[in-house]
């Protein structure tokens, strides 16, 4: 579908092998790439054009990440969104610099027109127009003996493949798409958003379309997970519903994972002085001890600290239990019996570790802190690596 400049407003992500010249002259911390004497002009007036709201590049093999810039003249012209340049190294480079980078966006159609032109706090001007003069749209970059490049463009209107969708096997595009619900954004820093720079992408092992698996920071075991929201959303009670069907599609995925490896999981949620939900999924041998035991643990540590921590219906939802923005914790066995308690005051951090750690169940009480419990990025990067390789079978993103 053709549409006139006016009408216009740019794309959501541009991919490009080159880097576009002169984008490094804001924020260039790295200072490993000169934009002015490598990239491609060519590509600095089609993202100038284009002006997507995700740049990706890789042909210079470095990990860089720009500040965001604007794509419109401060009171000259309408407000338009921002552009985030990020460049990917070679996957496997042996600097170990950022190859893979992880992201959720809501298409800009299906946006609210203030929430997609909101500007970044570390927003720059645009780094390809040298003054305000060159503001216009049909204004080009000049290319000056730059070497011919082979271009490709590619139609996706077209069918060039098979890719998986998360509607399903060779699903058909629905003429009237429902429009997603767009989570919650977060206050400030997230280190669990998977789009956020915080989030330490080494430690991902999966990701499916609303939720990914991450390995737990100073696990209680090398394949302790947790199960969270690409979105920011605090907690189970305020998850969509279909956030809940992949989270639960997960939880079954995990038991049959560990199931296998002659392991039961138990997963608990601690909803007080959190901002990120963190389904947390722990493996426990099952010679270890029978899931009895590790229900009767919980209640009687909760006695010994007087918390209630109360036993509620197998097939009940924890939305049917409490509010929106009300602090809990509660346990689910791989039996499906759950185990709740409603916050009113203080509950201690490590609670749901210290059971687990416990003599009476996996006998690691040094372990009862996560701070205690951390190692190199060296050691994670390989513990990812050989959870992800054991996941693959059961990994239900692969189907096609």
């Amino acid at each position: 579908m053709l549409c006139s400049a006016s009408q216009f407003k740019g794309v959501d992500i541009l991919l490009t092998s080159p880097w576009p010249k002169y984008v490094g002259n804001f924020g260039n911390a790295s200072g490993e790439v000169d934009t002015k004497k490598c990239g491609s002009a060519l590509v600095s007036g089609l993202a100038a054009g284009l002006k997507p709201r995700y740049h990706f590049a890789a042909l210079e093999k470095s990990y860089y990440e720009r500040l965001p810039y604007r794509n419109h003249v401060v009171l000259q012209e309408n407000t338009q969104h921002a552009t985030r340049f990020i460049a990917l190294a070679n996957v496997g480079n042996p600097e170990k610099k950022k190859y893979l980078y992880a992201f959720s966006i809501v298409p800009m159609k299906l946006m609210d027109a203030a929430e997609l032109v909101k500007q970044p706090p570390d927003v720059t001007e645009n780094p390809y127009r040298k003054s305000g003069k060159e503001a216009s749209i049909g204004k080009q970059i000049p290319a000056p003996e730059e070497q011919s490049t082979c271009q490709f463009f590619f139609d996706l209107n077209e069918k060039q493949g098979k890719k998986r969708s998360s509607m399903g096997r060779d699903s058909k595009p629905s003429r009237h798409p429902k429009q997603p619900r767009k989570p919650p954004q977060p206050p400030g820093p997230c280190w669990f958003c998977l789009a956020s720079p915080e989030v330490e992408k080494h430690l991902v092992v999966n990701i499916g379309t609303h939720c990914y698996l991450a390995l737990a920071k100073g696990g209680l075991s090398d394949d302790h997970v947790l199960i969270l929201p690409i979105g920011h959303y605090q907690s189970v009670v305020e998850l969509s519903a279909e956030v809940v069907e992949e989270v639960e599609k997960y939880k079954a995925t995990l038991r049959r994972f560990f199931k296998s490896r002659g392991k039961r999981c138990v997963l608990f949620e601690r909803n007080y002085k959190s901002h990120h939900l963190q389904l947390q999924v722990i493996p426990v041998p099952l010679n270890c001890c029978a899931t009895d035991d590790i229900k009767d643990a919980f209640i009687t540590q909760a006695q010994e600290q007087q918390i209630e921590l109360l036993e509620i219906p197998e097939h009940s939802n924890i939305k049917q239990i409490a509010q929106p923005g009300a602090a809990y914790f509660y346990v689910e066995l791989d039996t499906g019996e759950k185990l709740f308690h409603k916050i009113k005051r203080n509950f201690p951090l490590q609670f749901g570790r210290e059971v687990l750690a416990s003599e009476a169940i996996l006998n690691i009480p040094e372990k009862s802190d996560w701070r205690q419990c951390q190692i190199s990025k060296d050691e994670e990067e390989t513990l990812a690596c050989r959870f992800r390789k054991d996941f693959e079978p059961f990994d239900f993103t692969l189907d096609d």
